[in-house]
C-alpha cells in the first residue's frame, strides 16, 4: 500500500503529467497559427505521451491501493516570441519534470517503497529521452536561425513523426 504522503505526492505528479499535454497542446495551436503544421503535428505526439504517462500514474496509484485525486490543471502559456522560444519553454519544462521525477524517486527510496522505486525508474529514463528530444530540436532551431528554408526542412521532418494515439490505451491498460 502507498503511504498517504506517497499517494499524495503521486497524485500531484498526475497533475503535472496532465498540465505537460495541456501546453504542448497549446504549444500545438501556436505553431498551427504559425501555419507550421509539422511543428503542431511533433506537438500533439507529445501531448499524447504525456497523457499516456499521466495514465500510467495513474493506474499504479490505484493498483497500489490509492486513491486518485484529481487536481486543478493551471492554464498554459499560448504565446511565445518566436518557434524558438517555445522550443525551448518546452524544453525548459521537460527538465522540471525531470527534477520531479528525480524528488519522486529520492522520496520512494526515504520511505523504503520499493514497487514505487521500481516504477519510476521507467520515467527516469523516459525523462533522459524526453530532454534528448527538446534538446536536438532546439539545437536544430539554433542552426538554422532565421533561414526560412531550415525552418521549412525542420517542418517536413517533423511532420513524419508517427502520431500513435495507441499510447493512451499502453496506458489503461
Amino acid at each position: 500500500m502507498l503511504s498517504e504522503k506517497m499517494e499524495a505526492a503521486l497524485n500531484e505528479q498526475i497533475k503535472w503529467e496532465i498540465y505537460s499535454a495541456y501546453l504542448y497542446l497549446s504549444m500545438s495551436a501556436y505553431f498551427e497559427d504559425l501555419g507550421l503544421e509539422g511543428f503542431a503535428h511533433w506537438m500533439k505526439a507529445q501531448t499524447a505521451e504525456e497523457l499516456m504517462h499521466a495514465m500510467k500514474f495513474y493506474k499504479f496509484v490505484n493498483e497500489r491501493g490509492g486513491r486518485v485525486r484529481l487536481q486543478e490543471i493551471p492554464k498554459p502559456p499560448e504565446e511565445w516570441d518566436s518557434p524558438l522560444a517555445c522550443l525551448e519553454y518546452g524544453l525548459n519544462h521537460e527538465r522540471e519534470v525531470t527534477r520531479r521525477i528525480n524528488d519522486l524517486m529520492s522520496f520512494a527510496k526515504e520511505e523504503g517503497d520499493h514497487a514505487t522505486e521500481i516504477f519510476l525508474q521507467w520515467f527516469v529514463s523516459e525523462q533522459v529521452e524526453e530532454e534528448d528530444s527538446f534538446g536536438r530540436l532546439v539545437n536544430q532551431m539554433k542552426l538554422v536561425k532565421d533561414s526560412p528554408q531550415g525552418l521549412f526542412h525542420i517542418d517536413r521532418e517533423l511532420a513524419a513523426r508517427p502520431l500513435d494515439l495507441n499510447l493512451l490505451a499502453q496506458g489503461l491498460a
